[in-house]
């Protein structure tokens, strides 16, 4: 979708870890689980397809094996699949993917909670915040081709989850995404918006990433 310096790749990758604290998914492994996403969409091979499964928690519970295999580089796919521009920081990623780190981010927000919240029924959101990754994961992944309208055919299932597609910044616009996946807009209609892809403009415009025209 778009082209950056190794610098800024390099900021993206600590922000990403950041960003996602105790639910850090290290890009290479889940990189691997996308590609083969699109590639066999809504087959058995898919690492995610929400038809499969009876319900979302044993569709991420087959996701979480399958990202972990990955990750320690065990039963890999094809050789496809795992070379050419994937983000590679191994350094980091042992540390983001360690459980003292992921504890440590957990204890933070709990803190924070401790020190800023009104009264205690606030801390019922924590779980949401200690598993962050892996309920966008589901939510996108489990809607994003069950429930919604589609503006393309496709071999898939891949549905556009609208209205929440806007206020998951774009994310379920899964149909369209599956049409174009290397276009980095997500909306197609007048009525989808894209935030990220917002984002994205920005940056190509003040030059932190260039933009693949397609």
């Amino acid at each position: 979708m778009y082209e950056t310096s190794k610098n800024w790749e390099r900021i993206f990758y600590v922000s990403t870890w950041l960003f996602q604290g105790s639910s850090y998914l290290v890009p290479r492994a889940y990189g691997v689980m996308h590609r083969m996403h699109h590639a066999f969409s809504d087959t058995e091979n898919d690492p995610h397809s929400p038809h499969f499964f009876k319900d979302v928690y044993q569709m991420m519970k087959s996701t979480i094996k399958i990202y972990r295999s990955f990750l320690l580089k065990k039963d890999m796919p094809k050789e496809e699949f795992t070379t050419d521009y994937l983000p590679i920081w191994e350094k980091l990623d042992r540390f983001g993917h360690h459980g003292l780190t992921r504890l440590a981010f957990m204890l933070v927000y709990v803190m924070i909670y401790v020190f800023f919240a009104p009264n205690l029924w606030w801390f019922l959101l924590l779980p949401i915040h200690f598993l962050m990754g892996p309920i966008q994961g589901a939510i996108v992944n489990w809607c994003g081709h069950k429930y919604g309208y589609r503006n393309f055919e496709s071999t898939d299932q891949s549905k556009n989850t609208g209205p929440w597609g806007i206020f998951l910044l774009g994310e379920l616009f899964q149909n369209n995404h599956h049409h174009a996946k290397q276009d980095a807009n997500f909306a197609k209609k007048w009525f989808e918006f894209d935030v990220t892809y917002q984002v994205m403009r920005l940056f190509n415009y003040i030059g932190i990433i260039k933009l693949n025209r397609i």
